[in-house]
């Protein structure tokens, strides 16, 4: 992992933002400034991260389709895109958590088929948006918790490889979100672990053994 955590989380976020948008037909770009997509992503997904501090506004909004519906990930929140029809959507901070030893909590289970996505998908809220090609990908694992019944519960998804894994798209339908959480740092004990929240979100994972590193604030042109 880089030096900075809140660079890794950002280059993690990115890449798992990419993966999501090539699963949608729509291939992004890379460099050292950021990532985008030169159309709309799918809901819920930005259409550029910056991936280092003092990105310039107007070359990153070039690379996108900047009218209505786009949003930036400014991940170092030091952007101010106001002054070109941007609003602040909302304000979070990077989180990580150093690998450590192997947990007493149970592990969440993989999602492997289709069938067992679309599932996931439906319990998650996310419909279409998930799609089979995620299930092909060695980068990603999809996770679901389930109860003594067999019922879903809740989920998450790991992307990454040996350096490192980002934690996105958590979500519990129980009144413990930190079984989730500790069922992810389960999953990969000895894995560098890195990802976003905000409150009230925010709260479990520091419960769960991650520390915050840094703020970014996500932008939308209404």
């Amino acid at each position: 992992m880089l030096k900075d955590p809140r660079v890794a989380a950002a280059r993690n976020n990115a890449e798992w933002c990419d993966i999501v948008c090539r699963s949608h037909g729509l291939a992004g770009r890379t460099d050292a400034d950021a990532w985008s997509v030169p159309r709309r992503s799918p809901p819920w997904y930005p259409d550029a991260v910056t991936l280092r501090p003092g990105a310039e506004a107007e070359a990153l909004l070039a690379r996108i389709d900047a009218g209505s519906g786009a949003s930036v990930k400014d991940s170092f929140a030091d952007l101010d895109l106001s002054g070109y029809g941007f609003r602040v959507l909302f304000d979070a901070q990077w989180i990580h958590r150093q690998p450590a030893k192997p947990a007493v909590d149970e592990p969440l289970d993989p999602v492997a088929t289709p069938d067992e996505l679309a599932a996931w998908a439906a319990a998650h809220g996310g419909g279409e948006l998930f799609r089979p090609a995620l299930l092909a990908d060695p980068r990603v694992r999809v996770l679901a918790r389930h109860d003594d019944r067999g019922v879903l519960t809740g989920g998450a998804v790991l992307n990454g490889d040996g350096d490192g894994y980002g934690v996105s798209n958590l979500f519990t339908h129980t009144d413990d979100p930190l079984d989730i959480w500790h069922g992810v740092c389960a999953t990969l004990p000895a894995a560098t672990l890195v990802g976003y929240e905000s409150a009230p979100d925010l709260t479990p994972a520091l419960q769960a053994g991650f520390t915050p590193t840094g703020p970014l604030r996500v932008w939308l042109h209404p």
